[in-house]
């Protein structure tokens, strides 16, 4: 049976241990995107979470000769998400589980970037490299959410539990459980619920 892994690792980004590769296969990831995704078969975001994980499961497809016309379907299929959703996400990208792209439009992931779990992101929102011709994406924490326009640009690292807020341009780190805000984005820490 095919498998899809995911690996990341880090402190305060992605759980999953670097060294041990989490593997579930395409169906069992699919079943948990259309649960994240409330079952609802109109969500650009679970389509382009479908593309995702068929791209990434042909990887298991050997020899190399057979799995050229899954590559096909796939290029395929991940063109015509980002013509009709406006959402380009790589196979190559390193997504956890249950990630809710909440809206559709101008979304762009990295192929080099990695996604923790139960992530949220919005319309509008930028995930790359830096600079033309220089490697490096963000390694993204789990439970964390991102606002609508959000550009995360660079080697960096978020932290679980942080927020991203709307329009932000993040170009540094953001600690665990903190707040970025603003162009550049200036990192505040967030109080306790149970303060107020």
């Amino acid at each position: 049976m095919f498998t899809s892994s995911v690996r990341s690792g880090g402190r305060g980004v992605p759980s999953n241990d670097a060294m041990q590769p989490r593997t579930d296969t395409m169906l069992e990831l699919l079943r948990e995107d259309w649960i994240t995704y409330d079952r609802n078969i109109w969500r650009q975001g679970f389509w382009a979470m479908c593309v995702y994980r068929f791209g990434n499961w042909r990887y298991g497809i050997r020899p190399a000769w057979l799995r050229k016309p899954f590559s096909l379907v796939y290029r395929l299929l991940r063109t015509a998400i980002q013509i009709a959703a406006g959402i380009e996400l790589h196979c190559e990208t390193r997504v956890g589980r249950r990630l809710l792209i909440e809206h559709f439009g101008g979304i762009i992931v990295s192929g080099d970037a990695v996604i923790g779990d139960d992530v949220v992101i919005r319309q509008g929102v930028t995930i790359g490299l830096r600079t033309t011709g220089r490697r490096g994406a963000p390694v993204i924490g789990d439970r964390v959410d991102i606002g609508a326009g959000a550009k995360l640009l660079g080697a960096i690292r978020i932290g679980n539990d942080a927020v991203i807020g709307a329009n932000a341009v993040v170009l540094c780190d953001v600690p665990a459980g903190a707040l970025a805000v603003g162009i550049p984005a200036v990192i505040k820490t967030r109080s306790s619920r149970s303060e107020t």
